[in-house]
């Protein structure tokens, strides 16, 4: 087996492993998945809590069908609601409620304590995590857009 291989196969395991963790626990604290909590995460970061569906859908690289599956139980929850737009019927937005806003700040806790515990030491040490960071982003990996409430 080439080394490509060999590590395009380690991440595959790599990221099911993480998403088991994120989902075990955000599931159990607030009865979402990690690609739920994706969802809310870039409306929570998107200019007024709110983003095209076609947009959503190029953040989260899935297709306009696979958002509106996506979004649809959000929705019977209470954490995002559909907007139309005033000028174009055919434009629909996914918008964080106030609860989808309030029970983002909670889920955002909950992730980033899974995230500590999963880039603990000593197995993580030093500049490790920027590393891996580096080497994801030539992957075509980028982060999130910044939240605005965090730019002064």
């Amino acid at each position: 087996m080439s080394n490509a291989l060999d590590v395009s196969l380690r991440l595959v395991k790599a990221q099911t492993a993480l998403v088991r963790k994120f989902d075990s626990r955000l599931g159990s604290l607030f009865g979402v998945s990690l690609a739920d909590f994706l969802v809310l995460l870039h409306l929570g970061r998107a200019e007024g809590g709110r983003m095209r569906r076609v947009d959503l859908a190029g953040a989260l690289g899935l297709t306009a069908s696979g958002v509106t599956r996506g979004l649809a139980p959000l929705e019977r929850i209470g954490l995002i609601v559909r907007e139309a737009d005033a000028r174009d019927a055919r434009v629909a937005y996914a918008a964080l409620t106030d609860t989808g806003r309030e029970r983002l700040a909670d889920i955002l806790k909950a992730a980033e304590q899974v995230a500590a515990d999963v880039f603990a030491a000593p197995e993580w040490a030093g500049d490790d995590i920027e590393d891996l960071a580096a080497l994801l982003t030539r992957l075509g990996g980028t982060g999130l857009p910044e939240d605005p409430a965090a730019t002064p």
